[in-house]
């Protein structure tokens, strides 16, 4: 008998075109492009035509892509009446599960497995993840939703969507570059979720519902929502050094640091760190991000570890005045792009994914007869 490999680690499970991660190097590439070049130069809407068709869009073809997503922003009133009888304890990432779930039967190609109407599907879903996000934050806060813009991009649109009010270019285009990151990240346990429910062919809203609640974990998509509320238990700057003794003679683990992949800091937390400090420079806040450069520098010297992309999306995200708890909505409604990209690829050379287990219990125990037992 093989022996297992305890989180599957370093097996290979598919083979994917979509993304590919350098970990010893600390690269990514998207359909074979560097990160950084999309992320200086690209937008999410044209990353997420790149992932699913694999080129690059020409202006017209981008044009056209842009116009379905604008055009399929709203979501039936029936999710809304939905989101309205939920507790509103209830977090926005178990908000988006259902609701996505609740939106299959009201897909007009619902029942319809092909690659064109699976392509139809994935515009409606990755345009209508913002406009579910938002609305459940304006509801739970006793707000009416705020209706989709019908000129804004993907990003803007979203932080429109959550205060009412319209983004200036360079906030708006902060959170296009986050977006940009977190839209597919090789075979991670949300998109192998994905690509598991797929391969017993059930449809594609069932297998994002599938990635959604994968990634609801703490240790998957959770990660920047403990980075911050690190940030805040701290505090400020000056007790900074206290905090991380304790923490590190405790062995507390600091979030933020360390990945099964990346044996180099994350190409995706380096832009992060130059995107929050565009954002302290911008507006006067250092707080966060100080912090967060004296906990790396901490953090690395005593363990070495590579910084990942959790650390400094937290601060980004926070100085953009987005609540906590919406830090893992954020990333779904980036990596719907990968999910379903990785959904077409499944579909399209299919084989159930079925691995085995290596059982490790007793055998030939005798039945004890139930009066016989103590």
């Amino acid at each position: 008998m093989t022996s297992s490999s305890r989180g599957l680690e370093g097996v290979i499970a598919a083979q994917t075109g979509i993304s590919f991660i350098d970990g010893t190097n600390g690269r990514l590439f998207y359909r074979g492009i560097d990160i950084n070049e999309l992320v200086e130069h690209s937008t999410f809407e044209e990353t997420t035509a790149l992932l699913w068709y694999g080129d690059l869009p020409t202006s017209r073809q981008l044009d056209s892509f842009k116009r379905k997503m604008v055009e399929n922003r709203l979501v039936p009133n029936e999710i809304i009446a939905l989101l309205l009888l939920l507790p509103k304890k209830t977090s926005p990432m178990g908000v988006l599960r259902t609701a996505v779930s609740a939106l299959a039967p009201f897909d007009p190609e619902t029942g319809d497995n092909s690659l064109e109407a699976n392509v139809n599907k994935s515009i409606r879903l990755t345009a209508a993840l913002p406009t579910i996000v938002a609305a459940w934050d304006r509801i739970r806060n006793g707000l009416w939703p705020v209706t989709p813009s019908d000129h804004l991009d993907h990003a803007a649109n979203f932080l429109y969507m959550l205060t009412g009010v319209e983004p200036d270019a360079e906030t708006a285009r902060v959170l296009d570059q986050c977006l940009i990151l977190h839209a597919d990240h090789g075979l991670n346990a949300s998109t192998f979720a994905a690509r598991i429910t797929a391969s017993t062919l059930s449809n594609l809203h069932s297998a994002i519902v599938s990635a959604i609640g994968t990634l609801k974990g703490p240790l998957h998509g959770g990660a920047n929502e403990q980075v911050m509320r690190m940030l805040l238990e701290i505090g400020n700057p000056e007790r900074v050094d206290q905090y991380m003794r304790g923490a590190l003679a405790a062995k507390k683990k600091i979030m933020g640091f360390g990945h099964r992949v990346y044996k180099a800091d994350d190409p995706r937390a380096l832009w992060l760190q130059r995107l929050a400090a565009r954002l302290a420079d911008r507006t006067g806040n250092r707080r966060w991000f100080d912090m967060s450069e004296r906990i790396r520098a901490i953090v690395q010297t005593e363990k070495a570890l590579p910084v990942n992309v959790d650390f400094y999306s937290a601060s980004v995200y926070y100085t953009l005045g987005v609540p906590i708890d919406l830090f893992t909505p954020i990333f779904a409604i980036s990596r719907v792009a990968g999910w379903t990209a990785h959904v077409y690829e499944q579909y399209s050379d299919n084989r159930l994914i079925r691995p085995e287990a290596e059982y490790i219990g007793p055998l030939d125990v005798p039945y004890t007869p139930i009066e016989q037992r103590q």
